[in-house]
C-alpha cells in the first residue's frame, strides 16, 4: 500500500475518522440514492468501517505514553548486549527467525520469505546521522534484503531522515520501538 494512499493516511490516523466517513457515506447515500439502491450505496462504507477496525485495534494496542517513557527509559540504561537480547527476543515473539550479524546491519530478520536487516547498535547516540544508515545501506545492497530498519533512541539528523526516505530504510523509535520491547 503506498504510504500516501487514502488507506494508510486512514490507518495512522484515529479510528473514528474512518467510521466517521463510513457514516458519512451511508448518510449520503440514504439521501440520493432510490430507496431500492441505498444497501448497495452504502456498502461503499465498508472499506472505511473495516480500516476504522484495524485502526482501533491498533491504537487499542498502543502503550500508553507512561508505559512508553518507562521502555525507553530502561532502553537507555541496558548495556549493548541486554539491548541485543530484548531485540531478539521482540523479534521472536514477532514470529522473525532472527540472525545476528556482524556487518552494516545488527540483526537479519526473515519471515514469510522476507529479509529485513535491522541496524541497533547506534541506539543510545544523542544524534544519529547519514553514516549508520549508509552502512546499513551497503549492507543491504550485498544480500538479498527487502526491508531496511534502523533503531534510535536519540533524535534523527535531518540528513539522515532525508536519506532513510530516499533508501526506503525505516526508522524505529519512540512509541514504536517501546511497544516493540514491551509487546508480551
Amino acid at each position: 500500500m503506498a504510504p500516501n494512499s487514502l488507506f494508510a493516511v486512514l490507518l495512522r490516523s484515529p479510528w473514528w475518522y474512518s467510521i466517521g466517513i463510513a457514516m458519512l457515506l451511508a448518510a449520503v447515500s440514504r439521501m440520493a440514492l432510490p430507496p431500492a439502491y441505498v444497501v448497495f450505496g452504502a456498502m461503499g462504507a465498508l472499506p472505511f468501517i473495516v480500516i476504522g477496525g484495524i485502526a482501533g485495534w491498533r491504537q487499542f494496542r498502543r502503550p500508553s505514553e507512561k508505559a512508553v517513557t518507562a521502555a525507553l527509559d530502561a532502553a537507555a540504561r541496558m548495556p549493548w548486549r541486554e539491548f541485543a537480547d530484548a531485540l531478539e527476543a521482540a523479534y521472536r515473539r514477532d514470529g522473525y527467525d532472527v540472525e545476528r550479524t556482524t556487518r552494516g546491519g545488527d540483526f537479519r530478520l526473515s519471515q514469510s520469505g522476507k529479509v529485513t536487516m535491522v541496524s541497533a547498535k547506534r541506539w543510545k547516540a544523542a544524534n544519529l546521522g547519514v553514516e549508520t544508515l549508509r552502512e546499513l545501506a551497503t549492507a543491504a545492497g550485498q544480500g538479498y534484503v527487502q526491508r531496511m530498519a534502523c533503531i534510535a533512541l536519540g533524535s534523527i539528523t535531518l540528513g539522515a531522515r532525508q536519506f532513510a526516505s530516499d533508501n526506503g530504510i525505516q526508522i524505529l523509535q519512540g512509541t514504536e520501538l517501546a511497544a516493540l520491547l514491551s509487546r508480551k
